[in-house]
């Protein structure tokens, strides 16, 4: 199925705004992280205690984080959910330091709740705890399956294409993932397990919309041996534009449908998917092509500006020796 046929747009040629555009992300949410002082981390990676509650009426959010800030010291984080199925049900998180009294920091917080709403207000759902040290451990270990999944995906693409392809295609995802973790800083959002698996998702969802790219230009690279490389690109990147609107715009689709209407528990995975798709899309055309043509043409300006080898010489071939005559005398 395509929707978009016999296109020629100068993608290569719009390059330039584009990486403006993700220098300046990328330079924002890195401020706004150096000036945060990192990410902000949810209760996953940060160790604390996770309340699911359901009141029998309408909450107020307001009361319920007055009440547990009065009893538990730290941060505090109050959610409640906007779909019909969870209806007047709230999540409390709370951040804990001391691994030991996070259990009985869940016990203060429902003391406290119902002497301010009353015992029968509301019903207890689920409770979880999550200790510091395995919170630190958790957030070292989603850095390294980050880092595995882009080296595995690097020694591939060079296996498959050449080193070339498989740095830009690194470098792309890279340029997506820091990307979309400024986004979240400067949303205020936190990052979860979830939002980690909604990184890895984008990884490879990115690196395969890339590779899909690379594999046409490598087609065409047989066929067209004398188009110019730019131009070759273009036409590699146009004849697969039917595809990557309909698989990036169906997604993309489905991640905004759970973003306005998930919930709580699903808001930072959606928005996650929501920023890395629209970058990842824009990236394997604007960035990871770039990157093979900038390299490409460095090599053939390097052959250019070489000097040609000097001619060998050839030793002069060898004269034939004298032949000796003898004379006879005659007399």
């Amino acid at each position: 199925m395509e929707i978009l046929r016999d296109t020629n747009f100068d993608f290569l040629g719009k390059k330039w705004p584009f990486i403006i555009l993700s220098l300046v992300l990328m330079a924002v949410g890195l401020i706004s992280l150096w000036v945060k002082g990192g990410p902000r981390y949810g209760i996953d990676f940060k160790g604390g205690s996770l309340i699911r509650l359901k009141f029998n009426e309408p909450p107020r959010i307001d009361q319920i984080r007055a009440t547990v800030s009065k009893v538990v010291p730290g941060g505090v984080n109050v959610q409640n959910f906007t779909d019909p199925a969870s209806q007047n049900e709230v999540i409390i998180g709370t951040e804990l330091k001391d691994e030991r009294s996070l259990d009985t920091s869940q016990r203060a917080i429902l003391e406290a709740l119902e002497s301010r709403f009353g015992k029968n207000a509301f019903t207890v759902r689920s409770r979880e705890v999550v200790g510091p040290k395995v919170g630190a451990d958790l957030r070292n270990q989603a850095i390294k399956a980050t880092l595995y999944a882009l080296a595995g995906m690097l020694v591939y693409i060079a296996f498959r294409f050449e080193w070339i392809y498989g740095a830009a295609a690194v470098i792309a995802v890279f340029h997506d993932t820091i990307i979309t973790i400024g986004l979240f800083s400067v949303f205020n959002e936190e990052i979860s397990l979830t939002v980690i698996a909604a990184l890895l998702t984008l990884v490879g969802y990115s690196m395969n919309d890339t590779i899909v790219i690379f594999d046409r230009i490598r087609e065409n690279l047989k066929i067209l041996r004398r188009e110019p490389l730019e131009s070759l690109m273009n036409k590699s990147v146009n004849q697969t534009l039917s595809r990557t609107v309909l698989t990036s715009g169906l997604t993309f689709l489905t991640c905004i449908s759970l973003f306005l209407f998930g919930g709580a528990v699903l808001h930072g995975f959606a928005f996650a998917l929501v920023c890395g798709i629209l970058v990842g899309t824009y990236s394997s055309v604007f960035i990871a092509s770039p990157i093979v043509l900038f390299w490409q043409n460095y090599k053939e300006g390097r052959k250019r500006t070489q000097p040609p080898p000097a001619p060998a010489v050839k030793p002069a071939p060898a004269r034939p020796a004298a032949k000796k005559t003898s004379s006879k005398v005659t007399r």
